[in-house]
């Protein structure tokens, strides 16, 4: 993608902040409940190609990356509740009027108001595009020496006015817009998505995806980049984009089987990712264990560890958490030790190597008990 399409993208949702434009979305069904509150103007400027608010649990900080009208924002609001917030960013000055516009009626609507939206590129969640163009209309670029100054300001606007603190959310949210990022910028983009989630945190992305890597004659047409079409992640290649910025138990959560669109032979369609933060930190050892219960003979995860079906492996005391918890509870039988070994007394535990992990070792060497066989129950009868 070159400039002109960059620019082509900020044109096409100004202009469809304005009036409809049918070819910027696909067919989503939302919870018709939620919709109630938030007002027919924003509901006729929505563009998005899937729903990821189901991952929103009450309570929660959420972020919505490309927040355009704030539909996302506003159904988010109502499941988060009161105690819950959620954070719109975006780009488009004329969309985040369309956004602010609104709050106030919504906040009505619903019977409090938790939702804010900001100024700024979701590829670059530091800067605060409010506060930098009020410098910049203090001091304007006149020459090369005022943009080599300006561009000190921003990196002290990043650390000093940070637009979104790190692992500050939890839960980031984004509809069909991560495939209008340039190409140049996408590996930042999941960087930062990363950084301001919470240890725990998770992320869900809808966004079109390919079948096919996309050729560069399309990439360059950017009436197709700006409608969401020749940008697009392949889908493989868009799972890997997660993986590699650190998250962990990343899976399709939804998947259109019918293609949304189709050029030159090549299939775009909506894809709704849920990904966690989580697995970072030291491994140690605490004679924990899990036994993966199948249907599979055996899985790998994330880090490379291979569980195999009803064996009972050796895992450090953050996998053993890990494990218990979404995406993979269930999955797991979580063997305990008999005697715990507290955190400040435990060793390193070398995650390189998986290994089975000897039953003794979970319940001591010296484990001596016998039960009896059987014993009567309370009615008197022979029970197990």
């Amino acid at each position: 993608m070159d400039i002109s399409s960059e620019a082509s993208v900020y044109g096409r949702y100004a202009a469809a902040a304005q009036q409809f434009e049918p070819a910027l979305c696909c067919p989503v069904e939302y919870r018709k409940e939620l919709l109630e509150a938030i007002p027919q103007e924003i509901l006729e400027r929505d563009y998005g190609c899937g729903d990821p608010t189901p991952f929103v649990r009450q309570g929660d900080t959420v972020l919505d990356l490309g927040s355009g009208g704030g539909k996302l924002c506003y159904i988010a609001a109502q499941v988060v509740g009161q105690q819950g917030r959620v954070i719109g960013v975006d780009c488009n000055a004329e969309m985040l009027a369309l956004a602010r516009k609104h709050q106030d009626t919504v906040a009505q609507r619903i019977g409090y108001r938790n939702v804010e939206f900001r100024y700024g590129l979701i590829q670059d969640l530091q800067l605060d595009l409010d506060r930098l163009q009020a410098e910049l209309r203090s001091s304007p670029i006149t020459g090369v020496s005022d943009y080599i100054a300006l561009r000190s300001l921003e990196d002290q606007l990043r650390m000093q006015h940070p637009l979104i603190e790190s692992e500050s959310i939890d839960c980031v949210l984004s509809n069909c817009v991560l495939n209008l990022v340039r190409q140049v910028d996408r590996r930042r983009l999941f960087d930062e998505i990363f950084r301001v989630l919470k240890t725990g945190g998770r992320a869900a992305i809808s966004d079109i995806v390919s079948d096919e890597t996309v050729p560069e004659h399309l990439r360059r047409d950017s009436t197709l980049w700006s409608g969401c079409i020749s940008g697009s992640f392949r889908e493989d290649e868009f799972l890997h984009a997660f993986e590699d910025a650190g998250f962990h138990g990343i899976e399709i959560a939804k998947r259109s089987q019918d293609p949304w669109q189709t050029v030159e032979g090549i299939e775009f369609r909506s894809i709704t990712v849920v990904a966690y933060k989580g697995k970072q930190g030291p491994c140690l050892e605490r004679n924990q264990a899990v036994i993966y219960r199948g249907p599979f003979k055996h899985v790998a995860d994330d880090d490379g560890h291979i569980y195999y079906r009803g064996k009972r492996m050796a895992v450090c005391d953050k996998t053993f958490g890990l494990l218990q918890r979404k995406p993979y509870d269930g999955m797991f039988e979580a063997i305990h030790p008999r005697e715990t070994i507290a955190i400040e007394d435990a060793k390193e535990f070398d995650c390189r190597k998986m290994r089975y992990r000897d039953p003794r070792q979970s319940k001591g060497y010296d484990y001596d008990v016998t039960t009896e066989v059987m014993h009567d129950c309370d009615d008197g009868e022979p029970c197990c």
